[in-house]
């Protein structure tokens, strides 16, 4: 338990661009791009050591974990280190009151004790390609709808020639806004097991108080096994199956980190924003985040302290509340950070001097000026539209969990409705895995709370126009209390007797009689309002917009040709590279680069559950019983970087000059995280 405990050693990095290079760069490219710049920083490796297709490399040790985090292998029997919360929701399905593993950690003591997580998947890149010439082949003099079509036309023929039969999984992502366009290649893995979790009082230690916030003093960890068949092979669940033996693995060094060495971060960014105009930067600014932000007040403030109250809604509503937290928070940093920066001043600076090339090379009038032009009317609607999105998405896609159910319900109505007796079958079967999902993780009192709250945000926050007709004067004029009484108490969507009753020996007949449940016919109303008024235009208009940054990204590639430029994040595999660095937060105001666990029993607090410190850990460090992983009578815990990551970043192996495992990436500082855009 000492040497698990002190794993903390090499856990944590929180990132924050200040003299790092800024970008993530693609590492097949590396080569041409940046592998002088690294080395001239202490980089000791080639670019080959990073990126190889002939050989084992770097790229053999990362992963795509899940669908949105990133993982590494760290032996050569398939153990693979992610984030605490990237693991968080295959922790929480383990965990009982009886096995609560989210309070008091797991740890298998052997391989027969490792715990199966179905859906969880591991994506190993086998290569990447530029397929810019065969994507964009055969569409000279082809209309925009032909265009597009023989797009797609090509990028299926390329994928299904890459994908060997069903042997390997394939992407074909654009960059630059369909300037370039790259091939990924991936083998998937589908037996992941959880081998070890910390006690959340060490993985989510200082819970959203700390989140986003340097100094950190998180062991945002957990622990998987890869497995596979006996021919190394991907293969489904199976007691048979034995551990992946890796191409190649991360040793964990246990070196001081200082300040000034160099980092790389090696794994899979999700979205950023890098090039878009200042128009949009003003949306997001003082819209888009404002508005995202109010919504989650309500849902943290509802779901925290159910939680707080109870043991069970607390194991219930972790992850949920992880993944609603998280982006709020960020949300808020990002809209300091954009403020503190001038962003919207600095992006229409920018433009001007692009016009002032473009003007000067002669292709303002004729190429770009109608550009900025269209860039202002369609913001003008995607501004209104996208102001009801974000509405619709937090409260009816994302809201209270007997929405859930209405849509799940919905799925068997359109079946029936369409007398498709094979999909009907096949929807009973499907529903009655998911639902029994969804109530295991339910708590009604919650949810009447969430639901009595949000409705009224809808309501109070749209114009009449993006609301069902007559909305406002029926469901809108309802206070919580008829809310709940009129609506929530009189549907039959949360009672799960009902549903197993239903779905089991239910007739088509009886099914269709949901139609005329209260929440039912509301959310119904809400989604047909939604997917007819709103969800259309949003798509459309952010299809022209697209096009339009086209353009505006190949007017930006001439005007820095010759420079090293990187494309948006797309949650493909990327290279980072910064240093340790200390932090300046504001004036008068610097923080060393790095926390011990002598911060963790600073802020030691029983009578908060974020900062409840392990009996254990208090022990170890009053005995300082270190055993190996001692750095100047101390144990390190986390450190800062001036290294450029986003979301998808959660995970990714931190490497030192020779290529060592020194972090693992979990966060940006708060004041950073406008580092999407800017």
């Amino acid at each position: 338990m000492k040497r698990i405990y002190l794993i903390i050693v090499i856990i944590s990095l929180l990132t924050f661009r200040t003299f790092g290079r800024e970008g993530m760069w693609i590492p097949m490219l590396l080569e041409k791009y940046n592998i002088t710049e690294m080395q001239q920083m202490g980089f000791k490796l080639s670019a080959k050591d990073i990126y190889d297709v002939n050989n084992a490399s770097m790229k053999d040790a990362v992963v795509l974990f899940g669908n949105g985090c990133t993982g590494e292998l760290i032996s050569n029997n398939g153990l693979l280190i992610t984030n605490h919360h990237c693991g968080l929701r295959q922790v929480q399905q383990h965990s009982s009151i009886e096995h609560d593993y989210l309070t008091n950690g797991f740890w298998a003591m052997n391989k027969e004790q490792e715990l199966p997580n179905q859906g969880l998947t591991i994506s190993f890149l086998e290569y990447m390609e530029d397929v810019t010439e065969k994507v964009l082949g055969g569409i000279t003099g082809l209309e925009k709808d032909e265009k597009e079509k023989q797009i797609q036309k090509n990028i299926a023929a390329i994928r299904k020639d890459a994908e060997k039969g069903g042997k390997f999984s394939s992407q074909v992502k654009p960059l630059f806004y369909g300037n370039q366009y790259f091939l990924y290649v991936f083998k998937i893995y589908k037996d992941v097991r959880l081998v070890g979790a910390p006690p959340s009082a060490i993985g989510k230690f200082g819970g959203d108080t700390d989140n986003w916030m340097w100094p950190r003093h998180t062991g945002d960890f957990t622990i998987f096994r890869v497995y596979a068949g006996k021919d190394n092979e991907p293969a489904e669940y199976s007691p048979q199956n034995v551990p992946f033996q890796p191409k190649k693995f991360f040793s964990i060094s246990l070196k001081e980190n200082k300040q000034g060495d160099f980092t790389m971060v090696f794994g899979y960014p999700g979205t950023t924003m890098e090039y878009i105009p200042s128009d949009e930067v003003a949306i997001i600014l003082n819209q888009r985040d404002p508005d995202r932000v109010k919504v989650r007040d309500k849902k943290l403030d509802i779901i925290g302290t159910a939680m707080e109250k109870d043991p069970v809604v607390r194991i219930q509503y972790t992850a949920k509340y992880q993944g609603i937290s998280n982006a709020w928070k960020k949300w808020q940093g990002e809209i300091k950070g954009l403020s503190r920066m001038d962003a919207i001043g600095l992006k229409k600076q920018f433009e001007m001097d692009f016009q002032k090339w473009a003007t000067q090379n002669g292709t303002w009038e004729s190429e770009y000026k109608p550009v900025f032009d269209n860039f202002k009317t369609l913001y003008a609607r995607y501004e209104k539209y996208i102001k009801a999105s974000d509405y619709y998405s937090e409260i009816l896609l994302n809201g209270p969990e007997i929405f859930t159910f209405a849509s799940q319900a919905n799925m068997l109505v359109e079946a029936i409705e369409k007398n498709d007796t094979l999909k009907i079958k096949s929807t009973r079967i499907a529903l009655s895995k998911s639902v029994s999902g969804i109530f295991k993780n339910f708590n009604q009192s919650t949810d009447e709370k969430l639901f009595a709250t949000l409705l009224p945000l809808l309501n109070n926050g749209l114009d009449n126009f993006f609301l069902p007709e007559k909305y406002k004067e029926t469901t809108g004029k309802l206070n919580p209390s008829d809310l709940m009484n009129k609506l929530y108490a009189k549907s039959v969507l949360t009672d799960s007797v009902y549903w197993k009753k239903l779905l089991l020996k239910g007739s088509d007949k009886q099914i269709l009689k949901l139609k005329k449940d209260p929440v039912f016919a509301l959310w119904n109303q809400l989604r047909q309002k939604y997917e007819k008024d709103i969800s259309p235009v949003v798509l459309s208009t952010t299809s022209e917009i697209t096009a339009n940054m086209k353009v505006y990204m190949a007017g930006i590639m001439e005007m820095k040709k010759g420079k090293a430029l990187y494309p948006d994040a797309n949650l493909t595999l990327r290279v980072a590279y910064g240093k340790i660095e200390r932090f300046q937060q504001a004036d008068g105001v610097t923080y060393n680069h790095f926390t011990t666990l002598k911060g963790i029993i600073e802020k030691d607090n029983p009578a908060v559950y974020d900062y409840d410190v392990p009996d254990r850990l208090k022990e170890l460090y009053a005995s300082k019983d270190f055993g190996n992983y001692a750095v100047k009578g101390d144990i390190p815990v986390c450190f800062i970087a001036s290294n450029h990551t986003t979301g998808g970043n959660s995970g990714s192996p931190v490497l030192n000059a020779e290529g060592h495992l020194i972090g693992i990436n979990f966060d940006r500082a708060w004041e950073g995280t406008m580092s999407d855009i800017m």
